[in-house]
């Protein structure tokens, strides 16, 4: 390779890199602009068939990537948070949402490429007082660093496309829709962006030929690329199911049957489909309006393939079923998550709501636990205080993968400063909730001394314990509920509640005291009585502690947002 052909394919390569850069950053700033409107868009998510192609199709124009859509719902699938049938309509209108940047690069703005960099730049950087404005700065910035990309791409492209090496070459691929649909799969899968890629087609064929009118590689020329294309996406989703469970793979694999039956019929079809794009785009001299054609050529692709397949979702899921068989003892241990998913951390939304899941199911497996230590001490059930040594290690486990999960995040630079805090608030309560199991291990151990010694204690003392024990458990079955619904009224009343636990605390230490004056009780009881007692209020103060945070929260999003 001599040095001037060197110089073309590095400054090529620098600007596909620009581009890339700049429609991820622009993709960061819309999530963080869009913020806590992407819950909507999640609650939208398990609708019907027609909902889910909406909400994947706005998903994915704010995500700018059809395949990190299709590996949230791979999570979301594995989890059992989605149906396949679910998944597979929110897929489908994310290959809708993914043809929004070729239309945005269709329109004829890379002249104004640095003006929207300047822009974007003085936002970003020195108008920083509100997060919102500098959100808004970053879209803006990465917006026009895309253009700018697109710029030098051309720049580097007219000389390039103009020989007749290069146009020979583009002939052929022309000539064999199969050769650019391979071309157009492998690229996609080397830099795992399908727009990053017909970015660079809708570049390369405004470039002239050798006659200097007609296209380098033309409309027919173009869309096999485009169909090569939205198979080599399938890629990403087909590695994030790699290991996962069964209905990820048929998540996955339905993805693929789309995308790869779609684009078939496109090829076979591929004469008269490029006449119809070439009569509903706007006419004149082919370099003019080329790059619209061909993003009007993805999109109407991808929009008549999801009105032929969006009435035939219901086989497209007996296929992949049919396919992938359901495998035996496939569920996995309690101790291991069922909802965290590291694939989609850099979708903080998205995952912060399955580390929520997550969150509830220890609170569950810890509300187990004060049932069977409740058990393990009033009737001196060895076999329930085993259970809550059990629970113990189920719930430290899913504690530490947790806070591994959430932490995680921090490194994002798509979160926003609301998210950074709501983080820390989970951590703070998955810390709780552990706590909680702590306090139960210690009763258990307290009952298996009072089973090992044989100590008995009073009617009277028994039914204090287990008025206690009802009183926390109310509070944790609450503090569950109020976690899940962001309950502001149900938090203020586990505030309410553990005022009567503590009063209750002090109350029944004074009963205590006067039974042990009348000789009604034993003084070798005192300890483990007070020390019940106090654990069981120590479980109320972790269930205040989550309401507080919730309470906090509910402040932090009314607070307006500032760096």
């Amino acid at each position: 390779m001599n040095s001037e052909a060197f110089q073309i394919a590095i400054t090529l390569f620098g600007g596909l890199c620009v581009f890339i850069y700049g429609m991820n950053l622009m993709s960061d700033g819309l999530q963080k602009a869009a913020g806590e409107k992407m819950r909507a868009i999640l609650a939208m998510l398990t609708k019907n068939a027609v909902i889910g192609v909406l909400a994947g199709t706005i998903v994915t124009a704010v995500l700018q990537s059809s395949s990190a859509t299709t590996v949230m719902v791979i999570g979301f699938v594995s989890a059992g948070l989605m149906t396949l049938r679910q998944a597979v309509s929110i897929i489908l209108g994310a290959n809708i949402g993914t043809t929004v940047t070729a239309q945005l690069i269709a329109f004829d703005i890379g002249d104004y490429a640095w003006v929207f960099v300047v822009i974007g730049f003085v936002m970003y950087f020195f108008l920083g007082k509100k997060e919102s404005i500098v959100n808004v700065g970053q879209t803006l910035f990465g917006f026009g660093l895309l253009f700018v990309g697109i710029n030098i791409m051309g720049d580097t492209m007219k000389p390039l496309a103009a020989t007749p090496q290069f146009a020979e070459l583009m002939l052929n691929v022309s000539d064999s829709p199969i050769v650019g649909a391979v071309i157009g799969a492998i690229a996609t899968a080397v830099v795992q962006s399908s727009s990053a890629v017909i970015a660079v087609i809708q570049n390369l064929a405004s470039q002239a030929g050798p006659d200097g009118v007609s296209s380098v590689i033309g409309l027919a020329g173009a869309i096999p690329i485009l169909c090569g294309s939205n198979i080599g996406t399938t890629i990403t989703a087909a590695f994030a199911a790699i290991g996962a469970s069964t209905p990820a793979k048929r998540t996955a694999l339905a993805h693929t049957c789309f995308n790869v039956v779609g684009s078939v019929i496109c090829l076979v079809f591929l004469k008269p489909y490029a006449m119809l794009i070439t009569a509903i785009s706007p006419s004149g001299a082919e370099l003019d309006v080329i790059s619209r054609q061909i993003a009007n050529a993805h999109m109407c692709f991808n929009i008549i393939a999801v009105l032929v397949f969006l009435p035939c979702i219901g086989l497209l899921v007996k296929l992949v079923e049919f396919v992938i068989k359901e495998k035996e003892g496939e569920e996995k241990t309690p101790n291991a998550p069922i909802y965290l998913d590291f694939n989609i951390v850099d979708q903080p939304v998205f995952a912060i709501h399955l580390a929520c899941k997550e969150i509830s199911r220890i609170g569950e497996f810890a509300l187990k636990m004060v049932d069977e230590a409740k058990k393990a001490f009033i009737d001196a059930d060895a076999e329930a205080s085993a259970r809550v040594f059990e629970l113990e290690d189920i719930v430290n486990s899913l504690q530490g993968a947790t806070s591994k999960y959430l932490s995680s995040m921090f490194q994002n630079d798509t979160i926003t400063a609301y998210q950074s805090k709501e983080l820390s608030g989970l951590l703070h309560i998955a810390g709780d909730i552990e706590h909680i199991g702590d306090y139960c291990k210690n009763i258990a151990e307290f009952a298996n001394e009072k089973i090992a010694t044989g100590y008995d204690f009073s009617d009277s003392a028994y039914a204090e314990i287990y008025e206690s024990f009802d009183q926390v458990t109310r509070m944790i079955k609450d503090t569950i509920k109020m976690f899940e619904t962001r309950d502001l009224k149900l938090a203020q009343d586990i505030l309410e509640q553990e005022e009567q636990v503590n009063a209750n605390e002090i109350r029944l230490r004074g009963m205590h005291m006067k039974r042990l004056e009348s000789g009604k009780c034993s003084p070798e009881f005192t300890v483990i009585y007070t020390d019940i007692i106090h654990n069981i209020e120590k479980i109320g103060d972790s269930c205040t502690n989550i309401a507080q945070i919730i309470l906090a929260d509910f402040d932090n999003k009314k607070a307006p947002a500032a760096m």
